[in-house]
């Protein structure tokens, strides 16, 4: 076959091999240009480098974890569409060293582990490693932190819980002086209240307040800020309920302090009859409680020694330590009725708290055959302290507790609140809380861990009424995030947790509404070094 072309291209003639001539006339286009062709196509490739330049430069500041132009897409869809295999950001190498576990041994063993981020970096950067490499340096640091961390953290609950379980030794000093001034002065010994005032105890026209405590400084700042704040001074009957040990320092206390017009009765727990009858079922289940503790959870030297548990349930068990959670001051609530068997309604308060109203208004509100008016404290604007429901107190894995209450359920706080007496003498509310302790120790202390709180929120189960959040403020001794007004936006602020108003650990910008009801000119308190801040 033969191909002649035209010299002016226009025509292209095939020959075949045999000879037969056939030509085939090809027309081609005009191989003019028009410049307005030109000029289109010259713009059209314009406009198309520059928006490459642009996808390009866009795509390159999201990097890599942002999708969200049409050159990222096509860079992410191009190699799917070609089949090819996106290949991962992190190699997988980096996940298999960081998953393997690792002990405090293994560190020991290991070179020199860079202490902060920025030595890591310099490492990094003067010894450019492979990607196992760097992953084994990472692990070992971030390893090697946490566990100094977890250290620091335990060191730290460790040396709160001394603290918090500790007299210090201003208190102590208070107690001494009080002690040594009721057995010389003959002013410290007066019977609380006088002779005339005494038929005022059993008046259910007056206002009863009831506070237990061993503690004469705490019950000065919760008597003191009580009176202070009372719209009716007169008709307020305070009943003070300590010890025997403690007796005779606070009896000299409210009698060298008297808080008049109100009515301060002051009383130990042997002063009261049916107390010194026979046996107390709380008191035998609080010894049975302690021997307990002893048996399964041992000092404070052996739980910080565990290796495996975390920093907030050696916390736990070491706040399971503290004396005040076996102290008799902690349990006599539950005996209210019998310690006060005239009175039909009264208002409880624990000694670390701080009156800020006049709480008489408590007395007008309708209980509705209730027992207990209590805040609730699973709703709230501070979720670390009003989040709290059944679960957060009661173990729900043990089939006792699962089977008998909803883990849902919303729990309430002690500290301010208001019983009524009538309707709990009507009641099996004590025989109940008696029945669960005795469980509890069956079960070796595995239905709770620590406080009266599990064990009342159980008995008081159907007959609690809530009241408004305003008269009960919690969490002052360990949500330091409270600010000082809402503070004292309260009417009663609680001090619970560790950090008590009269600890060096107390929040300093909390501390202050404590300590304005305390008279830091009175000699005793002068005399023991006992300062503002």
């Amino acid at each position: 076959m033969q191909l002649h072309i035209s010299p002016s291209l226009r025509h292209v003639t095939v020959l075949p091999g045999k000879g037969v001539r056939e030509f085939i006339n090809v027309k081609i286009g005009s191989r003019r240009l028009s410049y307005r062709m030109l000029f289109y196509m010259l713009l059209f490739f314009t406009f198309l480098l520059r928006f490459l330049f642009v996808m390009t430069a866009v795509d390159s500041i999201e990097g890599e974890t942002k999708c969200a132009t049409i050159g990222c897409i096509g860079k992410r869809l191009g190699p799917r569409i070609l089949g090819r295999k996106l290949e991962p950001n992190v190699p997988d190498v980096i996940y298999q060293v960081l998953q393997q576990p690792m002990t405090k041994d293994e560190l020991k063993g290991r070179p020199e582990i860079p202490q902060t981020l920025e030595d890591f970096m310099a490492d990094i950067k003067e010894s450019r490693p492979d990607a196992k490499t760097f992953a084994l340096k990472l692990r070992d640091m971030v390893t090697l932190l946490e566990q100094r961390t977890r250290t620091a953290k335990i060191q730290e609950y460790l040396y709160r819980h001394i603290a918090s379980s500790s007299i210090p030794k201003q208190l102590h000093c208070l107690a001494l002086k009080l002690a040594n001034e009721h057995s010389s002065n003959a002013a410290a010994r007066q019977q609380l209240p006088t002779a005339e005032l005494v038929p005022a105890l059993v008046d259910n026209s007056h206002f009863h307040f009831v506070l237990a405590s061993d503690n004469v400084l705490a019950a000065s700042v919760v008597a003191t800020s009580l009176v202070r704040n009372s719209l009716r001074p007169h008709k307020v009957v305070l009943h003070i309920i300590t010890d025997k040990k403690t007796y005779s320092p606070m009896q000299a206390w409210f009698s060298l302090h008297p808080l008049d017009p109100a009515i301060i009765e002051v009383k130990a727990l042997h002063h009261f009859d049916w107390f010194a009858k026979g046996k107390v079922p709380v008191l035998e289940a609080m010894e049975k409680d302690q021997r307990a503790r002893s048996k399964f959870r041992g000092g404070s030297s052996v739980i910080v020694k565990n290796n495996t548990e975390k920093p907030h349930i050696i916390a736990s068990k070491l706040q399971a330590l503290s004396p005040k959670y076996n102290s008799m001051m902690n349990h006599i609530r539950i005996h209210l009725p019998e310690l006060f068997p005239s009175l039909n309604k009264v208002v409880f308060l624990d000694d670390d708290i701080v009156v800020q109203t006049d709480l008489t208004p408590l007395w007008d509100i309708n209980m509705k055959g209730k027992v207990n008016g209590a805040v609730q404290t699973c709703q709230g604007n501070d979720k670390f302290v009003m989040s709290k429901r059944f679960k957060s107190y009661l173990n729900f894995s043990h089939p006792l507790i699962r089977k008998s209450f909803n883990p849902n359920q919303c729990a309430w706080a002690y500290g301010m609140n208001i019983f009524d007496l009538k309707a709990w003498r009507n009641s099996n509310i004590s025989l109940t809380y008696y029945h669960w302790l005795e469980q509890n120790l069956k079960s070796d202390l595995s239905l709770w861990q620590l406080g009266t709180l599990p064990p009342g929120l159980i008995a008081f189960h159907g007959h609690v009424h809530i009241i408004d959040p305003f008269w009960h403020m919690l969490g002052l001794g360990y949500q330091e995030n409270t600010t000082l007004t809402e503070a004292k936006s309260a009417g009663v602020i609680h001090f619970n947790g560790r950090a008590k108003p009269w600890l060096e650990i107390a929040f300093p910008h909390l501390r202050p509404l404590w300590a304005k009801y305390v008279n830091f000119s009175d000699k005793f308190i002068k005399g023991c070094h006992i300062r503002a801040s």
